[in-house]
């Protein structure tokens, strides 16, 4: 067992609030990038236009459902175990791909789409350009994504689950933060534990104080990669990062791309190594880890085997283009535990 047990007698293991998003995915150059001056590796914000212009620039694209928190929500039902998301979609065809997919891939999702004049921001996209080393460049229009109201939070839901697991990119959204208050509140109050990614360093970068009083005050379960975890803390060092973060949460899942990760809890400093993979498209490489992770950790492995379903996660959704499994995570751990 972990220093930090799941709550027995749950019906659900994880419960996941983020962006609702259908992914643009093409592979592409540098020049691409430096062209419509872009920060490579980085995920940017974009309005309607810029989105537009994009678009009509980019090579043949395919269309994915993805969202970081959904993502993770379908890793975790890949490994057989059970999810649900809530986040919002427009009453459009976007939205019903997104809906589609994430139900068939076996996730709970019960969110009403926004419909009339409120849905003409559409549903969210992520236009995603994959460069030859792998890398991911993301713009993002979020759309309805962007109008999670408090109503949208089921507290019998959130009270059914092991863990409640937060995007850090809900906080892009002014008027996601009290809903995310609301929902972790509700945690709160019927023991859930409560998950937390930094999603991404320019992120941080927005909301280094906001995140620090939320991951000292709230957080049982913080996932974040090398650059996140540094940046939180303003450090060129991931030593002092990780000395840092362990006085703050129960559990900090630290991820360092070929070198594997590093969990620290207890007092404990676990190294995993990362499952050996051809690097097709890093994206949703960190969301398919926490999905790996609080798989094992909600059924009550240890933090090790847990940080290690991790590992396998991230590694088979490295392999190919996009963000979501392609292979049933569940009969990977079994050849590989």
């Amino acid at each position: 067992m972990t220093s930090l047990p799941p709550p027995v007698g749950r019906s659900l293991d994880v419960v996941c609030i983020g962006m609702a998003i259908v992914d643009v995915l093409t592979h592409t150059d540098d020049a691409f990038l430096d062209h419509h001056a872009m920060v490579k590796g980085a995920m940017d914000l974009i309005d309607t236009e810029r989105a537009l212009r994009i678009y009509d620039a980019m090579p043949p694209a395919i269309e994915i459902s993805g969202g970081s928190a959904a993502n993770t929500a379908v890793g975790v039902a890949s490994f057989g175990r059970r999810a649900a998301f809530i986040g919002k979609v427009a009453d459009d065809d976007l939205g019903a791909v997104f809906a589609h997919d994430i139900r068939a891939a076996g996730v709970a999702y019960a969110t009403d789409a926004v419909t009339g004049a409120a849905a003409a921001a559409g549903t969210a996209r992520c236009l995603i350009l994959v460069t030859p080393d792998a890398q991911r460049t993301m713009n993002t229009h979020l759309g309805v994504a962007a109008s999670l109201q408090a109503s949208d939070v089921d507290a019998d839901l959130i009270a059914s689950a092991s863990v409640l697991y937060i995007e850090g990119y809900l906080w892009d959204d002014p008027g996601a933060i009290g809903v995310i208050r609301t929902a972790i509140d509700t945690a709160r109050a019927a023991g859930t534990r409560v998950a937390f990614s930094l999603s991404d360093g320019f992120c941080v970068d927005r909301h280094r104080q906001e995140f620090l009083r939320l991951v000292a005050a709230d957080v049982d379960i913080l996932f974040a990669n090398e650059v996140e975890i540094c940046s939180l803390y303003e450090t060129s060092e991931f030593a002092s990062a990780a000395a840092q973060v362990s006085d703050h949460v129960a559990i900090a899942c630290l991820t360092r791309s070929e070198q594997g990760s590093v969990v620290v809890a207890g007092g404990e400093r676990i190294v995993v190594p990362a499952v050996p993979a051809e690097l097709v498209d890093t994206t949703g490489a960190g969301d398919l880890y926490a999905a790996g992770f609080l798989s094992g950790w909600s059924s009550g492995l240890s933090i090790e085997d847990a940080a290690r379903m991790g590992s396998l996660a991230a590694g088979e959704v490295i392999s190919h283009l996009g963000a979501r499994p392609q292979s049933p995570l569940s009969d990977l751990w079994r050849v590989h535990r």
